[in-house]
């Protein structure tokens, strides 16, 4: 539990906004409190001014606790569900929309592995289809504020546990050992690349997007923030284009009408 009063702590996420741009406000104050409160009894500090001492001078701490901020739990095809129904109904839809230039835009991707397990759907489709060329017209995009999850992401390593939702047919086709880790396939490596992006900032890196997906991210952050977040995916999405949210998410008050449910139970929309 933090001790102090409530300006305390306000003046904390004051202070963490001023330093690091991490947009304090926008995120449920009960998540952040207990997530501050977790670095403050590592660092055997009770208050919030004792902690933002810790925070001045330890250059390292502000790391830790945007890392503790930024939720980064993440695996290969995490909930398999959701992705056997992006395989079965929006894949197939965007290899045949008009546009030959597919966008894929993974917003709050950690390290990589939501943006790798779309690329290896991809590619297995383009093998069905035999239409491997049309993977040439692909951009994945997979963004996250934690740059060190995204350095983590392009170097593409990852230990056992990262596979554990991972179909035995996909491990051993797109997942070759090296040095007792797995990497991603070489043709699959190149569709994804990685950019930082605060998605607060409403900067958003691609336009004209036919699927995104920002799964487990919108739920930390409170309803206005939400509703704005669910009007610019609306903007930035192609006529037509899919939206995949974690499966606690939901659609809310306006928002409710920009999205058309394509399989509810899966969090998978498209754009009206």
């Amino acid at each position: 539990m933090i001790q102090g009063d409530d300006a305390d702590f306000q003046a904390l996420m004051e202070k963490i906004t001023r330093d690091r741009g991490f947009r304090c406000a926008s995120y449920k104050d009960k998540c952040l409190r207990r997530r501050i409160a977790v670095r403050m009894r590592a660092k055997g500090t009770f208050t919030p001014s004792e902690y933002a001492g810790v925070l001045d001078t330890d250059p390292r701490e502000y790391e830790r606790l945007l890392r503790s901020l930024t939720v980064n739990v993440t695996k290969f095809f995490r909930n398999w569900d959701t992705y056997s129904a992006i395989e079965s109904k929006v894949i197939p839809a965007l290899w045949q929309l008009p546009d030959r230039e597919l966008r894929i835009w993974s917003a709050g991707c950690s390290s990589g592995e939501e943006p790798y397990s779309i690329g290896i759907l991809l590619h297995k489709y383009a093998a069905e289809t035999r239409e491997p060329a049309r993977l040439e017209s692909v951009t994945i995009l997979g963004t996250d504020i934690d740059g060190d999850r995204l350095g983590e992401a392009e170097r593409a390593f990852y230990a056992e546990s990262a596979l554990g939702d991972t179909p035995a047919a996909l491990r051993e086709r797109y997942f070759p050992q090296v040095a007792g880790l797995h990497t991603m396939l070489p043709d699959v490596k190149r569709l994804v690349s990685f950019e930082c992006n605060d998605l607060l900032s409403h900067q958003p890196p691609l336009e004209d997007v036919h699927l995104l997906l920002c799964r487990n991210v919108i739920i930390y952050f409170e309803r206005e923030a939400q509703d704005a977040l669910f009007k610019e995916f609306h903007r930035v999405l192609a006529p037509g284009g899919f939206l995949v949210l974690g499966k606690v998410e939901t659609l809310l008050g306006e928002a409710r009408g920009l999205f058309a449910p394509v399989n509810a139970r899966e969090r998978i929309f498209r754009k009206v």
